[in-house]
């Protein structure tokens, strides 16, 4: 079974997904980590150098590769990467979809080191974070609300997310003995 993750930067995809992959003793990765491997360059130099349209292009086909290896994995995706190029289909379509529904006010307060802003260039270059989350929030919902699961903020621990895809009858493997549940 495949497990992807997505909702806004900052929502926790990533710290999210790596303890969800160790729970279920499944690989785990990083689609904007995978996409800098293949670039060879860094999310901002992309953006710098090709525009946001190539990174989105690139986006969908490393997307598309993994979605397609065999075997079981966790996915962080980015925070775009549901919007565009029908990849939302793609992932509704090859595992199951998890929203992290993070509110604007939590989101710009894990955002608002510069480590973070600088990483993100859709954010670096936007105004007011709040206003940006506000506006981006707004585009993406309709994408993001089409997944299988959500979970907020509150309820997004690994044991609440073995819960949720248990009953909604999803079958993960269990890690060292755990019941779905644990």
């Amino acid at each position: 079974m495949k497990l992807f993750l997505i909702g806004m930067p900052g929502s926790g995809k990533t710290t999210l997904g790596l303890a969800l992959a160790k729970h279920y003793a499944l690989p785990f990765l990083d689609l904007d980590a995978e996409i800098v491997a293949r670039a060879g360059q860094v999310i901002p130099a992309i953006f710098l150098q090709h525009g946001e349209a190539y990174f989105r292009e690139l986006e969908a086909e490393v997307l598309r590769e993994l979605t397609a290896r065999p075997g079981s994995l966790v996915l962080a995706t980015g925070g775009g990467t549901p919007c565009y190029h029908d990849n939302l289909a793609v992932l509704n379509a090859t595992g199951i979809t998890l929203w992290l529904d993070v509110s604007v006010e939590e989101l710009a307060a894990r955002l608002a080191a510069v480590a973070e802003t600088a990483s993100r260039p859709l954010l670096a270059t936007a105004g007011p974070k709040a206003k940006w989350l506000n506006e981006t929030i707004a585009h993406r919902k309709q994408f993001y609300e089409q997944a299988q699961l959500r979970c907020d903020t509150a309820s997004c621990t690994p044991a609440a997310v073995a819960a949720q895809l248990s009953a909604a009858g999803v079958r993960m493997p269990s890690a060292a003995g755990l019941a779905p549940g644990a």
